[in-house]
């Protein structure tokens, strides 16, 4: 009679602690597969804009393609670069070094390079598609290469340079996005979580204000001169009879190009690169918007796309995707867009 107390007392624990097991092995699973969908910074994007036109303007094109050659040596893919340029430096006719672009008299780094690829060029970039772009708010005939695919969990680096003044930048010399409309931009993008960060910069005269309206949470901003400071040119180029760089840009690109995708420089040490005695304009930058230290978040968080994969030998059990009352959504609509019709007979 004792022994089969006993048993019957070792099966009900080995049972409750089956249920236990089975209880934690399940828990610990959920935990995995929450964890893997709401990590915060999965994907990076960059919109690289350069508004100037015409040849004397040819440092702004050098500037923006400074920034490009950067990140895509980075890592981030031309698929999440959006590159707009005003004009065509590199195959202008007065060019003598035709297809190249040169942000160095001495002609070391061609940064137009081989293999760039322009999404918006010459009339393209206007103040209207520039936020159109960031919004998401483009026609639907609009090629995946012109979107700006970007979702709650990216980074994105939003670099641009051209003629400014105190609230504004031109676009190809005949309108201009004041820092109220950016300010509004970046607030829909916020809205429609098309970001997670967005690191700011601009190079331009009275840089600062445009980054003053700014209301929206989640951004860090830099710019090249305060109000009522210009933005300054560095060098020139005497084979072409132009400058080539603007100097806030050519001490960012001297910085960029000592670091590689394992870097652990900070976005802190990255505001710092451009002091007064250098630039000759006031660099500023804007805090109190990101969450975070800017010198406790990586340079490569914006500037690279460097992910971590972490292997494992468990299998994960991913749950079923939820359908909205049982039906699939489907946006394609199946009516012909067109019919034909019968040719009218004259005879």
């Amino acid at each position: 009679m004792n022994i089969s107390s006993n048993i019957r007392k070792a099966l009900i624990c080995f049972s409750v602690l089956s249920s236990v097991l089975i209880y934690v092995t399940f828990a610990s699973t959920d935990e995995q597969i929450g964890d893997f969908f709401q990590s915060g910074h999965t994907n990076n994007w960059a919109v690289l804009v350069c508004t100037s036109r015409f040849w004397f303007n040819y440092r702004h094109v050098a500037n923006v393609l400074s920034i490009y050659r950067s990140v895509k040596r980075l890592g981030i893919p031309d698929s999440h670069i959006i590159l707009m340029l005003a004009d065509d430096m590199a195959c202008n006719p007065r060019n003598p070094k035709a297809a190249t672009v040169f942000n160095n008299a001495h002609h070391h780094i061609n940064v137009y390079g081989d293999d760039v690829e322009v999404d918006y060029r010459g009339y393209d970039v206007t103040v209207e598609n520039f936020i159109r772009l960031l919004t998401g708010r483009l026609a639907p005939s609009t090629p995946r290469s012109k979107r700006l695919l970007s979702d709650e969990h990216s980074n994105i680096l939003i670099y641009m340079t051209g003629h400014g003044g105190e609230g504004f930048l031109k676009f190809q010399d005949s309108e201009e996005i004041t820092n109220v409309e950016l300010a509004d931009a970046f607030e829909q993008m916020w809205q429609k979580r098309r970001y997670r960060n967005i690191f700011f910069m601009i190079d331009t005269c009275q840089a600062e204000s445009m980054f003053l309206r700014f209301y929206s949470p989640n951004i860090l901003a830099v710019a090249s001169s305060k109000i009522g400071e210009d933005s300054l040119s560095h060098h020139g180029d005497p084979t072409i009879g132009v400058y080539v760089i603007d100097r806030y840009t050519y001490y960012a690109l001297d910085f960029l190009e000592k670091i590689s995708k394992g870097s652990t420089k900070t976005m802190g040490q990255f505001l710092q690169v451009c002091p007064k005695r250098v630039c000759i304009s006031t660099v500023t930058s804007r805090k109190d918007l990101f969450p975070a230290k800017p010198e406790q978040v990586l340079l490569t968080d914006f500037f690279g796309s460097v992910r971590n994969v972490e292997l494992t030998k468990s299998i994960v059990d991913l749950p079923p995707v939820k359908k909205e009352n049982n039906t699939i959504m489907n946006d394609v609509s199946t009516e012909p867009k067109w019919t034909y019709v019968e040719q009218v007979s004259f005879l």
